[in-house]
């Protein structure tokens, strides 16, 4: 069975409209650090990275940051004097970001975590790895994008069920991650079959 040890967080640089998008951030990155299992993510200190970031941080929790060079100044990376990985470019940092994880959170953020989390649903439905993924669904944020979901199903371009959770509060993350990594054997979360994705990118 295998065993959740990093979880890789996509959300926006911004902090978003509602100050409970930045809350649930902070509570998710709570849960993180006490249950001692280590963040990865985009690398900046601003916006809701900054918020799940300095919470596993300030709560004990080990974070890694991985981001591309021309980023680094934009989203204050250094600021925090956390882990951080800098690298050529978005197709890098993806790369490495996909073979450190053994689950990934979409928060709330703009159409680079939508690209994101898209990706890494469509690898899912081709079936190229069973690493978890799940939508923390703050006051409804990805409610307009599960529709979409729902319609694409509907108009017969999606066959069964989309494999995505969704947490509508930030509390139940954490148990969906653990009871769906579970279902996963070891070696598909962390062994040569996820690697093979990575390579293959």
């Amino acid at each position: 069975m295998a065993e959740l040890k990093n979880v890789c967080v996509y959300c926006g640089s911004g902090k978003g409209a509602d100050p409970a998008y930045v809350e649930g951030a902070r509570i998710f990155g709570e849960a993180l650090a006490h249950e001692k299992i280590r963040l990865v993510y985009g690398g900046g200190g601003i916006g809701m990275m900054g918020a799940v970031a300095d919470a596993v941080q300030n709560n004990g929790g080990s974070v890694l940051g991985v981001i591309p060079e021309f980023l680094v100044a934009r989203e204050h990376a250094e600021d925090s004097k956390r882990e951080l990985l800098v690298v050529r470019d978005m197709h890098e940092r993806k790369r490495i970001m996909f073979d450190k994880a053994d689950a990934f959170v979409a928060l709330p953020g703009g159409v680079g975590t939508l690209e994101e989390l898209v990706e890494q649903l469509a690898w899912l439905q081709l079936d190229r790895h069973r690493k978890p993924l799940l939508l923390a669904n703050i006051k409804g944020f990805w409610n307009p994008l599960i529709a979409l979901f729902q319609h694409l199903s509907d108009e017969g371009f999606v066959y069964g069920n989309l494999p995505v959770l969704i947490a509508d509060e930030a509390k139940d993350i954490m148990p969906k991650l653990r009871a769906a990594v579970k279902a996963v054997p070891k070696e598909e979360l962390h062994g040569a079959a996820a690697q093979a994705v990575v390579e293959g990118i």
